[in-house]
C-alpha cells in the first residue's frame, strides 16, 4: 500500500448516450436509460480508484460554495473518500456533459466555472507531504503550488495532462518539467504518437510517459529501461461507456508501479483495470478487485509474464 496525495478537478458529470456523433438536429429525443449524472473529474476518479486498490489517499480539490459534499460518498458504495480537503471556495462546482455513441465516439462539453481563479490553502498540504509517497496532480491552475511544495519535500510527482494542445504547451510547462510520470491522451494530438513521445522525453526528461490511445490501446515510455512500446487493449467486459477509462488506467498504473512492479507489469494491470471499468456507466464506477486483476492477468498473459520485468 502506498500513500498518495491527489489534487485536481472534481466536477458533476452528465453522460448522455446518443445515436451517433455528430448528433442530429432532432429537437427532442426520448431514450430510456440514456442519461447518467454523478460526481467525476480527474482527481475524484483517481482518488476513488487508488483507494479501491487499497492505498491511503488524501483527496484535495475545490468545489462550489453551495455544493453538498455528501454526494461524493453516496450510500452503498464500498469505498469512502475523506472529504475534509475538498474546499468549497468556487462560485459553482465545475460541470461536464459527455455525449457518446455505440462506436465509442465522444463529444465533451466542459464548464469549469471560476476554477481558473481558485487558490488552494497550501497550509493544509505541507504538513501531509512528509508521509506521502507520491503527489498526483491534474494540470489545473490551483495545482501549480503543489509542485514546489512536493519538490521541497522531495516527493515524486505524477501528472495527468488534460486537454493537451501543442500551441498551449507553455501553460503546462510547470507540470511537464517537474513530473517524473506523465499521462497524456492522444485525443488532441496532431502528430504521430512515437514522435510526440520522443519529443516530450527529450524536452522534459520524465521517467515514464503514458499515452492513452482509446480503442487502440496505450503507449509506454520508460527512460530507465530505454523502451517505447505499444500495448493493444484487452477485453474483459462489454463496452458500455469509455468515459473515465484514462483516469482508471493512470491510477492503477501508479498503484502497481509504486508497489514495486516494473512499468510493464503495471501497464498490463492498468489495461485490465480500465477494460473492466468501461463496462459500467459513469466515470467513477466499475472497478476491478485485486483478485479479479490477478485472475485476468493470468488468463491473458499467462503465469510467467513477470519474467524479466524486475522492479523500478
Amino acid at each position: 500500500m502506498s500513500r498518495f496525495i491527489v489534487a485536481g478537478i472534481t466536477q458533476i458529470e452528465t453522460i448522455v448516450k446518443v445515436a451517433s456523433i455528430p448528433i442530429d438536429d432532432t429537437p427532442i429525443v426520448s431514450r430510456p436509460n440514456s442519461i447518467f449524472t454523478a460526481p467525476g473529474g480527474d482527481a475524484f476518479n483517481e482518488s476513488l480508484a487508488l483507494k479501491w486498490l487499497g492505498n491511503d489517499v488524501v483527496f484535495m480539490s475545490v468545489v462550489g460554495k453551495e455544493q453538498n459534499i455528501s454526494v461524493f460518498n453516496p450510500a452503498g458504495r464500498e469505498v469512502t473518500l475523506n472529504t475534509e480537503y475538498i474546499l468549497p471556495i468556487l462560485m459553482d462546482t465545475p460541470t461536464e456533459v459527455i455525449l457518446y455513441d455505440k462506436d465509442r465516439n465522444q463529444q465533451i462539453f466542459e464548464d469549469h466555472k471560476d476554477l481558473r481563479q481558485a487558490r488552494y490553502d497550501m497550509s493544509l498540504v505541507e504538513p501531509l507531504l512528509p508521509t506521502a509517497d507520491m503527489v498526483v496532480l491534474s494540470n489545473a491552475n490551483f495545482c501549480r503550488p503543489f509542485i514546489n511544495a512536493a519538490k521541497a519535500a522531495k516527493k515524486k510527482i505524477a501528472a495527468k495532462i488534460h486537454g493537451y494542445f501543442r500551441e498551449k504547451e507553455q501553460f503546462n510547462t510547470d507540470f511537464l518539467e517537474n513530473a517524473s510520470i506523465l499521462y497524456f491522451s492522444d485525443d488532441t494530438l496532431a502528430e504521430a504518437p512515437h514522435l510526440f513521445i520522443r519529443d516530450i522525453a527529450s524536452k522534459y526528461d520524465p521517467d515514464i510517459i503514458i499515452l492513452g490511445q482509446g480503442s487502440k490501446g496505450v503507449m509506454l515510455y520508460d527512460k530507465e529501461k530505454d523502451i517505447e512500446v505499444h500495448f493493444n487493449t484487452v477485453k474483459t467486459n462489454y463496452v458500455v461507456n469509455t468515459a473515465g477509462a484514462g483516469n482508471a488506467l493512470f491510477a492503477c498504473f501508479l498503484h502497481y508501479y509504486m508497489a514495486g512492479d516494473g512499468s510493464i507489469n503495471a501497464i498490463k494491470n492498468a489495461l485490465l483495470f480500465a477494460s473492466y471499468k468501461i463496462g459500467y456507466m459513469g466515470t467513477s464506477n466499475g472497478f476491478m478487485s485485486l483478485e479479479q486483476l490477478e485472475q485476468w492477468r493470468r488468463l491473458i498473459w499467462g503465469l510467467n509474464d513477470n519474467v524479466g520485468e524486475g522492479t523500478r
